[in-house]
């Protein structure tokens, strides 16, 4: 089984013919709703690839907590943690310009009621046959509980470390796998993306982590044993960004926590990530495993 411990979102998107500068009002467009938040997405990805998955989440006590729950509930996830609060349901506001590039401001709702004893729950049934999927979209100490206590007992750790916090480098060693784009990952190393191979090693080599940095078009970086791995997405013209992050980190610990080696479980994540920006949203442009299949197929 994988858990996701995080966010659930309800994603309000203007689709405009580029990105308006800070003080500037941009007209046209088209606004749409979509399921999303960083937990969820992973949930459903994790799912859509094949794997069995727990959601642990919270959602609010309003109209919009049944649309942000209503593709994991038809995909067949397990929703049964996710806890109702007495807030407005977590939502995304996401503009996306005529390239697919995006901003994104996030309003946590009723993710930010996420505690450390939320954390012990989802951790308390799972053991070393189980995978832990967590980002930075609820409480940072929750999610460092959930690591923590996702190493004590023995249970595979992927940490996401979007969206980037000041605590994320303290964060980060707690997990098994680390996952990060490469602006996080400069961020989270202080140094320049140009010497991004060097400080992927010198981080490998201190943390013993298994490392993984999302290149956008060009594929993806990986570390793990001492062995540098380069994989490269599929060819495509992007029509939509948002979720692409999120599809790759789910299609990822579905493809570990079946048993498949690193290489092949990144070329099965990279190829459902490149998929996922050929459609407009975060959850509807989650493809399923017979598109990736198709895909890497060709």
């Amino acid at each position: 089984m994988i858990t996701v411990f995080g966010s659930t979102n309800l994603d309000q998107i203007g689709t405009v013919p580029r990105l308006p500068q800070p003080g500037e009002t941009v007209a046209g467009g088209v606004f749409s709703m979509a399921a999303g938040g960083k937990g969820a997405n992973q949930a459903l990805a994790a799912r859509r690839a094949g794997a069995q998955v727990r959601h642990f989440s919270a959602v609010g006590n309003d109209s919009f907590a049944a649309p942000a729950l209503a593709l994991l509930e038809a995909a067949g996830v397990d929703l049964e943690a996710v806890r109702r609060a007495d807030t407005a349901t977590g939502i995304a506001m996401i503009f996306v310009d005529a390239a697919g590039e995006n901003v994104i401001a996030v309003l946590p709702g009723a993710n930010g009621t996420i505690t450390t004893a939320d954390a012990e729950e989802a951790l308390a049934g799972m053991d070393e046959d189980d995978l832990l999927l967590v980002q930075q979209e609820v409480p940072q100490a929750a999610t460092r509980r959930a690591l923590e206590l996702a190493r004590a007992k023995g249970v595979t750790s992927v940490l996401n470390t979007a969206p980037f916090l000041d605590d994320t480098p303290a964060l980060a060693p707690l997990a098994d796998i680390l996952v990060a784009n490469e602006t996080e990952f400069a961020l989270l190393t202080g140094r320049p993306e140009s010497e991004l191979e060097g400080a992927m090693a010198d981080w490998h080599a201190k943390h013993k982590q298994t490392l993984v940095v999302t290149l956008g078009g060009a594929g993806v970086k990986a570390i793990a044993d001492g062995q540098m791995l380069d994989i490269a997405a599929l060819p495509i013209k992007p029509i939509d960004t948002v979720g692409a992050g999120d599809t790759f980190c789910g299609y990822l610990g579905a493809g570990l926590h079946a048993g498949l080696d690193l290489p092949t479980a990144l070329r099965r994540a990279a190829a459902a990530g490149s998929l996922a920006c050929l459609k407009p949203g975060a959850q509807p442009a989650i493809p399923l495993a017979a598109e990736v299949d198709a895909a890497l197929a060709q």
